[in-house]
């Protein structure tokens, strides 16, 4: 495992500034981007918001297989422990994101039993959750991830947000409990989503209460402005993907469209992402699923391969160049092609194609509908890889948490 800093800022983080910045300081775009750093060199993810299951039906997981994948929330990399591959690389510029992955991990290792893990990763205000840090976990750590959740933030231990409820937390947390806020001033209660019982009683909260929402002038001033979307995780790059899909580059009808297909398009009882959003929570065992991770199902493989994962702060580019030719199979990016350069772009592709086994697959998600990469790599790079765009669409119109435009998978052709 790779060592980090836990409380390194911004202005400290060269991994993030030397990813995000492009433009002046003092330019309105190097403004924008500084702004957008600061707020995401805390904890943004304390859920990754990229569906696992979609991911592991585009991989066709085998366990065999050689994993690499931007870390985020550390759902996902857990739920594809349940295919016990034969490793996982995690990576992530964020300490924030470093320290949660870790702990996660060492929460499937060290906590007596699966009714202890939901405890303290899906319960919200649970106050023994910080008690069976100290007695299980804490002494498990690398100093580094104890020294972070030992720390102190206004005044109490950073741990102790498993006492309340950390999904309130976070960059994009906060975010969802401002959304909350505004609609309850528009006379709108969110949470009132979770009481349907129906996909048409669904699409009927969302056309009675929440769309007119999107009419309000003062919904339609925020999200006319790049600032005030940075609580999502959408840095400037993204937002101007975003707006270009609206005949007026407003983002707020692009926003209603994906806020329809995560309130109408998939059940309650099915999409945790949607309870998260409308709930604030995860669901009731008689309400809702957990997140693929904490299924019972998989409790017991996920644990027996945790020692699989070694967890690094690092850039995709960055680990990859320093491993050997053909020593991978699969590829997760999420979405950070749509902060890169064509010159990044073109890097961390330049490490893929060179680490990749005959038959690896690269998987990734856009803010826009279409591929952010053609056109953009060097044709020596492109012509080794083939586009399963069929399948791509498919699976985007599968993908519950909705808030990507874009799903795409590549194959390594042979």
């Amino acid at each position: 495992m790779s060592e980090f800093a836990p409380d390194a800022g911004f202005r400290k983080n060269r991994k993030l500034k030397d990813a995000l910045l492009r433009h002046k300081a003092f330019s309105k775009e190097g403004f924008s981007e500084r702004l957008f750093g600061l707020l995401f060199s805390g904890l943004v993810y304390p859920q990754i918001w990229e569906d696992p299951d979609l991911d592991m039906q585009a991989m066709e997981l085998k366990p065999n297989h050689r994993i690499v994948t931007i870390g985020s929330g550390g759902c996902n990399m857990l739920a594809y422990l349940s295919k016990a591959p034969a490793s996982i690389d995690v990576v992530d510029l964020n300490p924030h994101h470093i320290a949660l992955n870790r702990l996660k991990l060492a929460a499937f290792k060290h906590l007596p039993d699966h009714a202890d893990l939901v405890r303290f990763l899906a319960m919200p205000n649970e106050k023994s959750n910080s008690r069976a840090y100290d007695r299980h976990l804490a002494v498990k750590l690398d100093e580094a991830t104890r020294s972070y959740w030992n720390g102190r933030k206004f005044g109490r231990r950073r741990v102790t947000v498993f006492d309340r409820n950390i999904y309130e937390t976070g960059l994009l947390g906060r975010f969802i409990g401002a959304a909350h806020l505004l609609a309850r001033l528009h006379g709108v209660k969110l949470r009132e989503m979770t009481k349907t019982r129906s996909i048409r009683e669904q699409r009927q909260f969302f056309e009675e209460q929440i769309a007119p929402l999107f009419e309000k002038p003062v919904v339609r001033w925020i999200t006319g402005r790049k600032s005030s979307l940075f609580g999502l995780g959408i840095p400037p790059q993204q937002y101007d993907e975003l707006a270009s899909l609206a005949a007026d580059h407003s983002i707020a009808p692009v926003l209603k469209h994906r806020l329809e297909k995560l309130a109408c398009h998939f059940p309650m009882r099915d999409n945790y992402f949607a309870w998260q959003a409308f709930g604030r929570r995860y669901g009731t065992e008689e309400e809702g699923p957990l997140p693929t991770y904490l299924k019972p199902e998989h409790y017991e493989v996920i644990r027996a391969n945790v020692d699989r994962v070694n967890v690094h702060h690092a850039s995709f580019t960055e680990l990859l160049a320093r491993e050997p030719a053909a020593s991978r199979d699969r590829y997760i990016l999420l979405d950070a092609q749509d902060w890169m350069t064509d010159e990044q772009l073109n890097d961390v592709w330049r490490e893929i194609t060179r680490t990749a086994r005959e038959g690896a697959r690269v998987i990734f998600r856009t803010a826009a509908e279409k591929s952010i990469i053609e056109g953009r790599l060097s044709p020596s790079i492109r012509d080794q890889w083939d586009y399963f765009e069929e399948k791509s669409r498919e699976l985007t119109a599968l993908d519950r948490s909705a808030i990507y435009g874009g799903f795409h998978i590549y194959g390594k052709k042979a």
